[in-house]
């Protein structure tokens, strides 16, 4: 099953040179371990664009979904065999990143 592990953060690229070696590390290890996917990080929601095509609206705004403090800064798709594979995995992502970190399966 697919998982996506969301990094919770109040700012993009804060990341420190140490959990940037720990990211890589935590990288490595999913996959060598078959359970890489992919993996990103993102701006801003200061750079984001909300689009609004519902019925032909054709509303574009150059403002976020949401106005908060904190916000997903970056992302992992993971490969995992259960539920509690995954948020072990998640886990050690967290500790790798330092940061906070939402688990939730993809639809099946």
């Amino acid at each position: 099953m697919r998982y996506l592990v969301s990094v919770i953060d109040n700012g993009s690229g804060t990341g420190t040179a140490e959990e940037g070696v720990a990211i890589d590390a935590f990288n490595d290890m999913l996959e060598a371990n078959g359970h890489w996917v992919l993996a990103g990080g993102i701006t801003s929601p200061s750079n984001a664009t909300l689009i609004d095509n519902r019925g032909g609206a054709g509303i574009i705004s150059k403002e976020p979904l949401h106005n908060t403090t904190e916000y997903v800064s970056g992302f992992w798709v993971i490969e995992a065999s259960s539920d509690e594979e995954a948020l072990v995995l998640a886990t050690e992502g967290s500790k790798a990143c330092n940061r906070r970190v939402e688990v939730r399966p993809f639809i099946r």
